[in-house]
């Protein structure tokens, strides 16, 4: 799988991280849930796992020639919104050895594949019933 990277949220250190792949996917590189009131509230299939990343970080779209990188419309399974901010994004668990050693992850961060089309989508006006929901803070 080959890589290009699209941006990152900051310039030190380690954080969420967007490539864009030859695969026609892109690889959201993000922290690892392990908040109950989160991971209760997803159905991640064998060989998925979620990421939860800033919101911002998808600004980067442009720089894979995308005339916007704001996500308009939010849709499950491919991502929420949480109420602290922030986006969980479920894909497939990267496993590609030789992807997984071009990166930096630290031991709190993972990376999912998702479909270009599946983020292009969300780039849409929202329509209808489909604006943009709110995950409900567990009671």
């Amino acid at each position: 799988m080959k890589l290009r990277f699209l941006g990152k949220n900051s310039t030190t250190g380690d954080c969420p991280t967007l490539y864009a792949t030859d695969r026609d996917t892109y690889l959201v590189q993000g922290w690892r849930i392990y908040a109950n009131d989160l991971l209760m509230r997803l159905e991640v299939p064998e060989g998925e796992t979620a990421v939860e990343v800033p919101t911002e970080l998808f600004e980067h779209l442009t720089e894979d020639g995308l005339p916007t990188g704001e996500i308009r419309r939010v849709e499950d399974p491919v991502m929420i919104l949480t109420p602290g901010g922030t986006f969980v994004v479920q894909g497939r668990k990267v496993t590609d050895p030789e992807a997984l050693a071009r990166m930096e992850i630290p031991d709190y961060e993972t990376v999912v594949e998702v479909p270009k089309t599946a983020i292009t989508a969300l780039l849409e006006e929202p329509r209808g019933a489909d604006l943009q929901r709110r995950a409900q803070p567990a009671l």
